[in-house]
């Protein structure tokens, strides 16, 4: 079986309306489609690079997969304190040494939440629509320790509502009529996600090419100490924005680092006094206090005392 790229959702900012859209959870972890040509078991990321090493108690398909042959789609996930982490997902999935994989498996338990079904017994259903694929994954997947169905819910603002409470990554709506088109992408399935935000310090920059190409970020701590939390490089800035960026930082540049600790991208940096301070969105924080998927949305007028970890 030649592996193939997956169906992906469109980002929304609100939830579609409609009898025929159902909403899953959006689950923090790595899309992992599973393979089984009747004798074989391998599992493939959306970039087309084989995991199978990685997952081992996934391989043993007739455990909870009653077909001859079947391509599933799914996210694979670890719960930290009963909520996804994908940091600790990603702990599974750097492994690279199969003297590993044992420690590994013991160390980070996992979950396949299956959604989807490409392939069944010999035959593409690619073009069946999602509730006739749902279907045939009822019939054909047992649910076990490390295999689980993902459940539709018909209240999506509900079910995003409680993943914002419980600071999940999301939702993602599908339509039930959708077939799936692989290697494709369009608003039958769309994913809306939890957005944070909060104004942070610029103390450093790096470039490219003469131009400012992304922010070193901060906060204050209790003591008034500037903490790095990451750098942002996208987001709603213009080129002029940029431009406009690369002429400020000149003008406040300081050879003395403000951060207290080290950011990752020192070696590379262009210190700034800390002067300039930005409204950041994010999607979470790794465990090592950095953020994630940080995307700058403005330039603001703050105070020090604003732009501190109590905001949060």
């Amino acid at each position: 079986m030649k592996a193939v790229v997956p169906f992906e959702p469109i980002l929304t900012d609100r939830v579609p309306q409609g009898s025929s859209w159902v909403s899953q959870i959006k689950w923090d972890g790595v899309r992992m489609l599973t393979y089984y040509d009747g004798s074989h078991v391998r599992l493939m990321n959306r970039s087309l690079n084989e995991r199978t090493l990685q997952y081992p108690e996934l391989t043993d398909i007739r455990q909870y997969c009653s077909s001859k042959s079947v391509i599933l789609d799914g996210e694979i996930i670890a719960l930290d304190r009963s909520r996804p982490s994908f940091h600790l997902v990603m702990r599974r999935d750097s492994v690279r040494k199969a003297a590993h994989v044992a420690r590994a498996v013991q160390e980070v338990r996992i979950t396949y939440m299956v959604f989807d079904i490409l392939y069944l017994n010999g035959q593409w259903v690619t073009d069946r629509t999602l509730q006739q694929r749902q279907q045939l994954l009822a019939e054909t997947i047992k649910p076990t320790g490390e295999v689980q169905l993902v459940q539709n819910i018909q209240d999506g603002e509900s079910l995003f509502s409680v993943m914002k409470q419980h600071e999940m990554e999301g939702i993602v709506c599908k339509d039930l009529t959708s077939t799936y088109i692989v290697n494709g992408k369009d608003a039958r399935w769309q994913k809306k996600k939890v957005i944070r935000d909060l104004v942070a310090v610029v103390g450093g920059v790096t470039m490219r090419d003469g131009r400012v190409n992304a922010l070193l970020l901060g906060l204050y701590d209790d003591n008034g100490e500037l903490i790095y939390i990451g750098h942002a490089g996208t987001g709603r800035l213009t080129v002029n924005d940029w431009t406009a960026v690369t002429a400020i930082a000149d003008s406040i540049r300081t050879h003395s680092k403000p951060f207290k600790n080290t950011p990752e991208r020192s070696a590379a940096a262009i210190w700034l006094k800390p002067l300039l301070k930005v409204k950041i969105n994010y999607m979470e924080w790794s465990p090592h206090r950095i953020l994630r998927q940080p995307s700058i949305q403005a330039f603001v007028e703050k105070q020090d005392s604003e732009c501190t970890f109590d905001q949060l």
